[in-house]
């Protein structure tokens, strides 16, 4: 393990996907870049995702753009850092269960295209055909963007992490930050280290590393957790000849939304409410896929993986700089930071050099 050095010019805090990237973009312009992460690398947010890249925000045509120069940047991710990801064209599907949620998509489409995304609308009778466990019946219309792919994050986070160290910079797993200066005197349980910028990527610990800068940012943990069905036979039950692994990421408006996983179907459908155990939630959860899903009517559902995520005030990251002293930050991705990633840490760098 690395030694904590005395002094350096960019400190990052976080070592997502956010925060590697930004490690790798800085180091490789010449920055003296250390990165702190609390934990191992890639153990925070970074992992509790769908794992799929896509570049269709719904209402949301900046982080589409951001998203755009994020999937460019992946298709030549492995040249660059010598990691494949594996990249495999999934699509994403946004379904509409009334004429409002149609006339929404309709104002937003110019912008989305003006910002790069290829989404267009489809009939129930096409969103069907894409994704044959669909009742056909339950929407009105829906979105389909096909520039979303299945990628492992984790694999994001050793691409960018490799970069970043062969470029000079030092990451530091295992290493919380407890206590943050005013002259960016950085400590932690190792020691303590003279940052001139200090660079929050902290995921869903962003706001608490903020206070500790006396920052404030409103970002806050959210937990979140991924289900799986039982192993389905092949071909899917109710669409003969369509294998399992060829489901499209698809979003209904009740947040239900689930993709192909290996053998099974993965499903999200946020977490229990306040007053809901876990047990009457996984029940709302199969009702609702059942009836919009009904091959799936039935099937079981197994705790697949979870953690949390860094909530931002409406869903947008929050990348920029503090007025009052060197310190900057990316973080409220919301579960959608490896989507943008690459474009964050072109951002972080460029607000770094002043650009």
């Amino acid at each position: 393990m690395n030694t904590l050095p005395v002094r350096a010019e960019a400190l990052v805090i976080g070592g997502g996907v956010i925060g590697t990237s930004i490690a790798a973009h800085l180091a490789e312009t010449g920055v003296d870049t250390v990165l702190l992460e609390r934990g191992s690398l890639g153990s925070g947010a970074s992992g509790a995702t769908a794992h799929v890249v896509r570049t269709y925000f719904p209402g949301d045509a900046r982080t589409g753009a951001l998203a755009v120069r994020s999937v460019a940047a992946y298709h030549s991710f492995a040249e660059r850092t010598g990691t494949p990801l594996g990249l495999r064209r999934v699509g994403f599907m946004v379904l509409f269960t009334d004429e409002a949620q149609v006339a929404e998509f309709r104002r937003d489409q110019a912008a989305q295209r003006a910002a790069g995304v290829d989404v267009e609308l489809v009939t129930p009778a096409d969103a069907a055909r894409l994704n044959p466990l669909l009742d056909a019946r339950q929407v009105v219309a829906a979105a389909w963007a096909p520039e979303a792919y299945s990628c492992d994050p984790v694999a994001v986070v050793r691409g960018y992490a490799a970069a970043a160290a062969d470029a000079g910079a030092v990451l530091l797993p295992d290493s919380p930050v407890i206590a943050i200066d005013p002259d960016g005197r950085v400590h932690t349980p190792a020691g303590s280290i003279r940052a001139d910028t200090v660079i929050c990527a902290a995921g869903p610990w962003a706001g608490e590393v903020g206070a500790l800068a006396g920052v404030d940012l409103p970002v806050r943990p959210e937990p979140t957790e991924l289900l799986l069905t039982d192993p389905l036979t092949e071909p899917l039950p109710g669409a003969p000849g369509v294998p399992s692994t060829t489901l499209p990421m698809t979003l209904h408006p009740s947040k239900l939304r689930i993709r192909a996983w290996h053998d099974r179907v993965l499903v999200g459908m946020g977490r229990p409410g306040p007053d809901e155990s876990r047990e009457d939630w996984l029940q709302r959860v199969s009702r609702q896929l059942g009836t919009v899903y009904p091959a799936l009517a039935g099937t079981r559902l197994h705790r697949g993986w979870g953690g949390s995520i860094d909530l931002g005030p409406d869903g947008t990251a929050l990348i920029g700089r503090d007025p009052a002293r060197p310190f900057l930050y990316a973080a409220g991705f919301s579960g959608q930071g490896v989507c943008q990633a690459p474009a964050a840490g072109e951002l972080v760098r460029d607000l770094y050099l002043g650009k």
